[in-house]
């Protein structure tokens, strides 16, 4: 018989950290991720709004400027520290735990209203077949489907035609989430990816067939020169790859924490990077060569049929679809790209909370999960399926979604970069094992550039959101859900990090400090190495004698 040891952090049990199996399971998981609705109904719109064909020069600066460095920096933090975001921001620094908590309760209010416009796109799948919608595809969508209150509030009038699809939803990612990192996330990127990739592929293909598509196309690509010179063509450029590339949302820490302790990170940054931005340009292409043809059955221009998110998606394609030849067939293989499209998002992000909660409790895989997808669960079918669930759903996704991420990736990268002095040692940790290395200009752009642009960014936000009262809501709806729901994750990131880790966690897990200070060992050998050859560089371009004849003692 023993006895409970006094010290836990001692005694703490050693559990395995599962991995992605390959490094190839690593990137489709990762790309999914990125690769959400936002891509499809977000891009195509802001791109069309900010300069045209001219938006994909702003639109590459910043992928190559902050995107990409950012992502290397999830990349590294998650890799190095080997915990979900709350564990390896605080591994990282104690003070650092809160951010790590924060970027989970951002999570957790995306998971809950996400998956409702999962349900919504498995609904309009079916509606395609039979074309519901009728001759007003707007009507039907805000009133005989989601039955739209007037009034924003908050209503327990559910639509049973929402409610059902949701708990189907909510079904097939909780056992997704139970069955783990290989046997769950990682083959159900494997299946859901490559479907989403080749159905959307044969939908921008039909579209472009389409009469008018050209139209589309040319209102897409013709630059807007002019526009460069504006400083919030700029911001939108960057803020769509913020939202685009899933940094700072802690998916990014908590993925590449799954990764073996060899595996390239930046090759595999590079990768997740470029697929994500060429599917966001396979999206316009296929956008708007359906909105052209849209305009042409209209009569009108194409500026006149353009939407972006929810509109483009449930108002705009489902009249394309009416009008266009094989339209059941665009309809399955739109909806059914947004299905998966929101699928392989959403169990990223559910994910985040689960290795968070694992980690702090350390509990076993189906425990967490269960406690966190349940309540999850729970809490998105009572609020979404009801007569008020959208206007609900806009006004957190704006103050959340939108705004909150830009917050914490600002706070973020300043307290890496400055406060904690981090950088210096993550970019060791990433050069040990990648081919790409990250030197002083991956620095200066994580912590010079990327603050000012976030700055801008959130300023920005601010200002439009405090101007007036957003979509017309009423104060109280936008003071409650809005404001005091952003203002509220960041008080309870702190509150969460007040609570004492379990003395099963991880984090006094004494295997992790061993393998971490055999790593810095080897770094620091491999420092020495590489000063010495330096410094017989100098000697030797100071001495041009060769080395066998000084060491004789002889002169040239």
């Amino acid at each position: 018989m023993t006895t409970p040891s006094t010290s836990g952090a001692a005694k703490a049990p050693t559990a395995a950290r599962e991995t992605f199996s390959s490094r190839r399971l690593f990137i489709l998981s990762a790309i999914g991720s990125a690769v959400g609705l936002g891509n499809i109904w977000r891009f195509p719109y802001v791109a069309y709004e900010n300069g045209g064909g001219a938006f994909l020069i702003p639109y590459l600066v910043a992928l190559l400027t902050a995107g990409i460095p950012l992502l290397f920096l999830d990349y590294s933090i998650g890799h190095k520290y080997r915990a979900s975001a709350p564990m390896a921001y605080r591994r990282l620094h104690r003070g650092a735990e809160p951010l790590g908590w924060w970027q989970v309760l951002i999570s957790f209010i995306i998971a809950i209203y996400y998956a409702v416009i999962i349900a919504w796109a498995v609904m309009f799948t079916g509606f395609s077949v039979t074309q519901a919608w009728g001759d007003d595809a707007e009507g039907f969508f805000f009133g005989e489907f989601l039955q739209m209150a007037e009034v924003p509030g908050l209503s327990f009038d559910y639509v049973p035609g929402v409610l059902l699809p949701l708990l189907g939803v909510w079904a097939v990612v909780i056992a997704i989430m139970v069955l783990g990192i290989r046997k769950g996330i990682s083959r159900a990127n494997g299946i859901f990816l490559p479907l989403l990739m080749v159905m959307f592929l044969v939908l921008v293909i039909q579209s472009l067939f389409l009469p008018g598509a050209t139209a589309g196309l040319d209102a897409f690509f013709t630059p807007n020169w002019a526009a460069l010179a504006n400083p919030g063509v700029w911001a939108a450029a960057y803020g769509q790859i913020f939202f685009s590339l899933s940094v700072a949302f802690g998916i990014m820490v908590t993925y590449s924490s799954y990764l073996k302790r060899k595996t390239d990170l930046t090759g595999s940054g590079m990768v997740v990077a470029f697929s994500n931005s060429g599917f966001e340009i396979l999206a316009g292409i296929g956008v708007f060569a359906a909105l052209g043809f849209m305009a042409q059955a209209a009569g009108t221009g194409v500026d006149e049929v353009v939407s972006g998110g929810i509109g483009l998606a449930f108002v705009a394609f489902p009249t394309i679809i009416s009008q266009a030849p094989l339209g059941a067939l665009m309809g399955l293989l739109f909806f059914g790209a947004l299905v998966f499209a929101g699928l392989t998002s959403l169990i990223s992000i559910i994910e985040v909370i689960i290795a968070a909660v694992q980690d702090k409790l350390g509990w076993a895989r189906v425990r967490a999960t269960l406690a966190v997808t349940l309540p999850l669960a729970v809490i998105s079918i009572g609020l979404f399926p009801t007569t008020t669930g959208l206007q609900l759903l806009d006004t957190s996704d704006a103050f959340v979604n939108s705004f909150g991420i830009m917050a914490v990736a600002l706070v973020t990268v300043v307290m890496v970069s400055v406060g904690f002095t981090a950088l210096p040692r993550l970019a060791q940790h990433v050069n040990r094992i990648s081919s790409l290395k990250l030197g002083i200009g991956w620095r200066v752009l994580v912590g010079g550039v990327a603050p000012i642009v976030l700055g801008y960014i959130l300023i920005s936000e601010i200002q439009a959101k405090s101007g007036e009262q957003y979509s017309g809501y009423p104060a109280w709806f936008n003071g409650v859900f809005g404001w005091g729901m952003a203002g509220g994750l960041i008080v309870a990131a702190v509150l969460l990090t007040l609570i004492p880790w379990s003395a099963k966690s991880a984090v006094h897990d004494p295997e992790f400090e061993r393998i971490a200070a055999s790593e810095q060992a080897e770094q620091d050998a491999i420092d020495e190495l590489e000063e010495q050859a330096w410094d017989d560089d100098r000697r030797r371009d100071r001495d041009p004698t060769p080395v066998h004849r000084r060491q004789k003692g002889t002169t040239a």
